[in-house]
């Protein structure tokens, strides 16, 4: 998976000129708007739709989309507008949970190895190299079934190999930023290495860091909807939009709906936060 690139010297922008810069980008406003939506839908779907997503209703059973059902209802007569929207919550609070801890850990780790270099760089490279070496998914498959059908499995796979990608990124920078003057300023002050790395790498970091964020949160997402549709990711009656595309497979030539409005929802998700990153990069690429 490619990840943008943008200069080391973006940072964050000025308020003012900032949001000047973002009308600016037609990319970040698309893709945050698209994902504003989303989560509203998400965090207002109990008093958008008066239906239960997981209560059964077989008298509704395949129903098509009607004014009652706007995108008709499933196998078990459960709305699938409901179950989509629920399943948003699902996933998308599963993606956000899965990337905390090894976004910071990654930044952490990549940091420390970019700028002090020595046994700890040998370290990290050594430990990044052989993660990498594996198939991600087989990495998750196996995790998955270890731990059985759950979140649990998800947030196991990912705190041992979603780190990588940050540190890959942040050690590079750190290994690029402190050969600047203005960080050999700072190491003749004698500024402790603590300081140097929050207060002048950091900022200069988490920009590219946030950026590749945004695409690793695409193959977060595809994870998690891969492990539902094998039937090793969040367990029925939950809903999951990979669950829901291999629940509507029986249907296609019936009720095409049921597997493709969760497809679609995933492609709509991963296609916002592709535009947010794009738009990210282009921004701070402006900047600097």
């Amino acid at each position: 998976m490619s990840h943008r690139s943008i200069s080391p010297e973006a940072g964050p922008l000025p308020a003012g000129r900032g949001w000047s810069r973002v009308r600016r980008t037609p990319a970040l406003l698309a893709g945050s708007f698209m994902m504003l939506v989303l989560i509203l839908l998400a965090v207002f779907i109990p008093w958008i739709s008066p239906y239960d997503p997981i209560a059964q209703d077989l008298s509704a059973f395949l129903r098509p989309p009607s004014a009652d059902h706007w995108l008709g209802t499933d196998q078990l007569g459960r709305d699938l507008f409901t179950r989509l929207i629920y399943a948003a919550r699902t996933d998308l609070g599963i993606m956000v949970l899965a990337e905390i801890i090894p976004f910071c850990l990654g930044i952490t780790v990549g940091m420390l190895a970019g700028y002090y270099g020595g046994w700890v760089d040998t370290i990290v490279s050594l430990v990044t190299d052989t993660f990498i070496a594996f198939p991600f998914y087989l990495i998750v498959i196996i995790v998955a079934f270890a731990s059985g059908a759950g979140a649990q499995g998800i947030y196991i796979t990912f705190m041992l190999v979603g780190w990588i990608v940050f540190a890959r990124v942040s050690r590079g920078l750190a290994a690029s930023l402190k050969r600047q003057e203005w960080i050999a300023s700072a190491q003749t002050l004698g500024l402790p290495g603590w300081r140097i790395l929050l207060r002048h790498l950091l900022p200069n970091i988490l920009p590219q860091a946030v950026v590749v964020l945004m695409t690793d949160m695409v193959g977060v997402l595809v994870a998690i909807v891969t492990l539902g549709y094998l039937g090793i990711g969040i367990a029925p009656p939950t809903p999951d939009w990979g669950t829901m595309v291999a629940d509507g497979q029986s249907f296609m030539t019936t009720a095409w709906w049921l597997s493709a409005m969760p497809g679609l929802a995933v492609v709509y998700t991963g296609i916002a936060l592709s535009l947010i990153g794009d738009g990210l990069a282009d921004l701070w690429r402006r900047k600097s």
